[in-house]
């Protein structure tokens, strides 16, 4: 066991999202691993889960990495997030043993997976734990899976072993070079396709800039490609209207018409700018839980 797993030291019980298993994969990144069963026994790839960490919290959108409903097993979901907000924060201060109050899923459309010859994983920082399910079902469906795994350096690289379990074969870039290719994963596909791989499909998930990176390098070669926008995902249950997405000329919501779309016909442009449509409050909020109790958040009453 590596030094940054946590043992599971939590006896399985009734209580459900009760956290059995906690590991940090790099120092802005962990993973966590709950009771839900009924969650567990109905998630496909692709699919995410909605979570409230306690009463004051808020909803914040997670997609299902693995998920355990073997019978006699407990029934596990299998998180990784980055911690940036104040949410994601919480988050990763519990413990094993813990229990987050409300956690809701599968929610969103499951991949589309069918036998398409070759078909390439492209994923970048948390994206990676996104992309993984869909290798699984990709690989298990009779593809031959190409990975392409991407980060700024190799230490904030994740899931290497994982990705290549379930990969055919995997390339690694990173932006300094330190680990594999130096440069995008953009740069190791358009190179993949200039040596002629037969790519019968390329799901791309990352951030929303190397999406459309993918996206372009494609277009051209009209090799069908799928993006996830769960980057752009606030309440997840298409009430509060921040993930509307312009796709093939029409308005899409992102959490309950998605997460998937076609990346040729996703307007990249309108995305980025919605991104940036919060980032006082989000700075206000994590000011406001930086100062502790007797401060006054300038974003909301708490």
């Amino acid at each position: 066991m590596k030094n940054n797993e946590s043992k599971n030291v939590f006896v399985l019980g009734k209580n459900e999202h009760v956290i059995v298993s906690k590991r940090s994969l790099n120092p802005q990144v962990t993973e966590i691993t709950l009771v839900a069963q009924e969650i567990a026994e109905k998630a496909q790839a692709g699919q995410f889960v909605i979570l409230r960490i306690d009463e004051g919290g808020e909803r914040i959108p997670l997609t299902l990495f693995k998920w355990n409903s073997a019978e006699g097993a407990a029934g596990t979901i299998t998180l990784i997030f980055q911690h940036l907000g104040v949410s994601t924060k919480k988050l990763a201060a519990l413990s094993v043993g813990d229990e987050i109050l409300n956690v809701a899923g599968p929610l969103g459309n499951p991949s589309c997976i069918q036998n398409y010859g070759v078909a390439a994983v492209v994923c970048g920082g948390v994206g990676t734990a996104a992309a993984y399910p869909i290798a699984v079902a990709l690989k298990a469906a009779g593809n031959k899976v190409v990975s392409i795994l991407g980060a700024r350096n190799r230490e904030l690289l994740i899931l290497e072993d994982e990705m290549k379990t379930v990969s055919d074969e995997l390339f690694i870039s990173t932006d300094d070079g330190s680990k594999g290719q130096k440069g995008f994963v953009s740069d190791v596909l358009r190179l993949l396709i200039e040596k002629k791989y037969p790519l019968g499909i390329v799901y791309a998930i990352g951030p929303v800039p190397m999406m459309r990176a993918i996206a372009e390098v494609t277009r051209p070669y009209g090799i069908k490609t799928i993006v996830s926008l769960n980057p752009i995902m606030v309440d997840g249950m298409g009430m509060c209207g921040s993930c509307r997405v312009t796709v093939g000329g029409e308005t899409k919501f992102a959490c309950v018409d998605g997460p998937e779309f076609d990346a040729h016909k996703t307007d990249f442009k309108e995305l980025i700018g919605r991104l940036r449509e919060y980032p006082e409050e989000e700075s206000s909020a994590l000011a406001f839980r930086e100062k502790g109790e007797g401060a006054t958040c300038p974003c909301r009453k708490h």
